[in-house]
């Protein structure tokens, strides 16, 4: 299999690159590396990719630049490329719309002239709205504009689905976490608090529940969707436990050695207040079940955050 994956440079992304590579794979990895957050985290993730003969990293924008020379001989892709975040795409509606609408129609457009055999479009929880806790068939009602644009990303690729028999599947992750999780993300905010003995600032009471998902599930599934994912078909990607905000920090605390120090501020707009993924399509079409509970993979996340200071220090 010859696979292109957008976002190759991201937490997911390069994950999800090493897991092919690893299963023989050759991967095509793609990022415009727009500066959501430093350039130099998205180059570390990359570092054992590179040495890799069977992955090649390409630079390109998919809002303006030509995809067609890197999909020769590629027959799956991957499509985790979108500006992510909630607080963001408040402000800056322009950046949200042209890279997780403008840029998935142009890549979707280039994909169904090339005849790729599968198109594994990556959307999120958000697109259900505050309360994402059901199925697939829960009312889609986000509400930030961050969830707006990938729901609006989830609209074109069916629309292509319909009109042009594109090979699609529909993935909708769930609060993804673990090693190389993004610097803006709650959880390694917390763990670099923690670690620093610095309060923590929580937004709203902590009560906030979430099923949250570890890397390497996520990795799975997504592989396991690109291999055996029904076309025309979405897909709840999730882990398996809930646990609040709250709870979280503590067991992060536990791991930590340290008594968190919490700090309540207002609710963010756009905030969801449940989510918990029924994976139960997932498992009936693919196999798919969560593995790593939260407790296991937050120590592994707090763990890695430790590694990464340790290795810097030398």
């Amino acid at each position: 299999m010859r696979a292109l994956v957008t976002g190759a440079a991201g937490f997911v992304g390069s994950h999800l690159c090493e897991a092919l590579v690893r299963d023989g794979h050759d991967v095509v990895g793609v990022d415009s590396f727009v500066p959501y957050y430093d350039r130099a985290v998205k180059e570390s993730n990359l570092t054992s990719l590179r040495e890799e003969p069977h992955f090649s990293m390409v630079e390109l924008d998919l809002r303006t630049d030509d995809l067609s020379a890197h999909l020769e001989g590629v027959d799956r892709v991957v499509h985790a490329a979108a500006m992510p975040g909630l607080a963001r795409s408040w402000t800056d509606i322009e950046l949200y719309s042209s890279c997780n609408v403008v840029g998935t129609a142009r890549l979707v457009d280039a994909c169904r002239r090339a005849g790729v055999e599968r198109f594994v479009h990556i959307s999120t929880s958000s697109v259900y709205g505050a309360d994402a806790v059901g199925d697939e068939t829960l009312p889609l009602r986000p509400v930030s504009p961050y969830g707006v644009t990938k729901l609006a990303a989830e609209h074109l690729v069916n629309a292509n689905l319909l009109q042009f028999d594109f090979p699609a599947v529909i993935l909708r992750y769930f609060s993804i976490y673990g090693p190389r999780q993004r610097p803006d993300m709650g959880y390694h905010i917390f763990c670099e608090a923690l670690l620093d003995d610095q309060p923590i600032t929580v937004f709203g009471d902590g009560s906030q529940t979430r099923s949250n998902t570890y890397i390497d599930d996520c990795v799975r599934g997504t592989v396991l969707a690109l291999q055996h994912g029904r076309v025309g078909e979405t897909y709840n990607i999730g882990g398996g436990d809930v646990v609040s905000v709250i709870d979280a920090i503590e067991i992060l605390g536990d791991a930590a050695g340290v008594r968190p120090r919490v700090v309540h501020t207002d609710r963010r707009p756009g905030d969801q207040r449940a989510t918990q993924a029924d994976c139960s399509r997932a498992a009936e079409h693919f196999s798919y079940h969560p593995e790593v509970a939260p407790p296991e993979g937050l120590a592994t996340q707090l763990a890695w955050h430790r590694e990464r200071r340790a290795a810097r220090a030398r």
